[in-house]
């Protein structure tokens, strides 16, 4: 039997309660629609629908079946509008999500040369280094820098690795002194990304082996660039992704410190709800996302 058609067959006639009622929904005969109930419970070997002369109603089988079908349908229905929408020009808004810096110095440009290639398209880009729920602020999708995390409403695709660098201005260690393990983090002056804490530490790598260290916060923001500029003003240590500090560790202006233990990298992440993962659209600008940022 055709399985799918017995499906649409099944929930068409639990939503009108009827198979005269379903056969006209659907354009076909009455005796057609019946019969393609009947080959689906006879293979299921399940009755699904209680069926007298006044009306016609799902068992308690058919009804968490019809809920299934439901979803199974709507995803079928769904896969194939995207798969015309890859062969037309895709339409309408993406509203985007991501941290202030990398938006700032890298997405934005890579977003209007997105834009270009997709011109019907319109993109809402939101800055803001505050960790957003995309479900309920209502995102299509959000760009983190973070660890990746798995979970039951997002749908999350690691990008690229992102390296992270400990690193302090010339000044700072002239006078503060060079660093001989991560245990001298402890006497430091250390510059935290996130919020004020006492239990505020770094984990640094030497080969297999990991050493949490805890630090001195004695700035803490969620902002990388004012991280990165109190480190430059010789206001302390700094760990930092590699792409805010690059341009300061080329010039000389900031030095990378404890260069045999590695901080943890963090990850570029993309994530999105799971009810946009047939979204034509979403799935262009991941795959564009991959090709701009996968090999740096």
């Amino acid at each position: 039997m055709d399985k799918l058609a017995g499906l649409r067959a099944f929930v068409q006639v639990v939503e009108v309660s009827g198979f005269a009622a379903a056969a006209r929904e659907m354009g076909l005969s009455r005796s057609v629609v019946n019969k393609l109930v009947i080959a689906l419970e006879d293979e299921l070997g399940v009755q699904l629908l209680s069926r007298s002369t006044r009306r016609v109603s799902p068992t308690a089988s058919g009804l968490a079946f019809y809920d299934r079908c439901k979803g199974i349908l709507a995803d079928l229905e769904e896969a194939e509008r995207s798969l015309m929408q890859l062969q037309d020009e895709p339409k309408g808004q993406l509203r985007i999500n991501a941290p202030m810096t990398f938006g700032t110095m890298h997405l934005g440009g890579a977003i209007a040369d997105f834009l270009t290639q997709y011109p019907e398209l319109q993109i809402q880009l939101t800055l803001e280094d505050r960790l957003v729920d995309p479900i309920e602020e209502g995102f299509d999708m959000t760009v983190r820098i973070s660890q990746p995390v798995a979970s039951a409403s997002l749908i999350v695709h690691e990008i690229a690795p992102m390296p992270m660098v400990l690193c302090a201005s010339s000044e700072y260690l002239a006078q503060r002194g060079e660093l001989q393990s991560p245990q001298d983090l402890r006497e430091h002056s250390c510059l935290h990304y996130g919020h004020l804490s006492r239990r505020s530490q770094w984990t640094l790598r030497e080969g297999d082996a990991a050493v949490t260290v805890p630090i001195q916060g004695v700035l803490c923001s969620n902002n990388g660039e004012v991280l990165r500029e109190a480190a430059l003003r010789g206001a302390g240590i700094v760990l930092l992704p590699l792409f805010i500090v690059a341009e300061a560790l080329r010039s000389g202006q900031l030095r990378e410190v404890l260069q045999g233990h590695q901080p943890e990298p963090l990850s570029l992440c993309v994530l999105y709800p799971v009810n946009r993962h047939l979204s034509a659209k979403t799935q262009l600008l991941l795959e564009f996302l991959r090709g701009r940022f996968g090999a740096e």
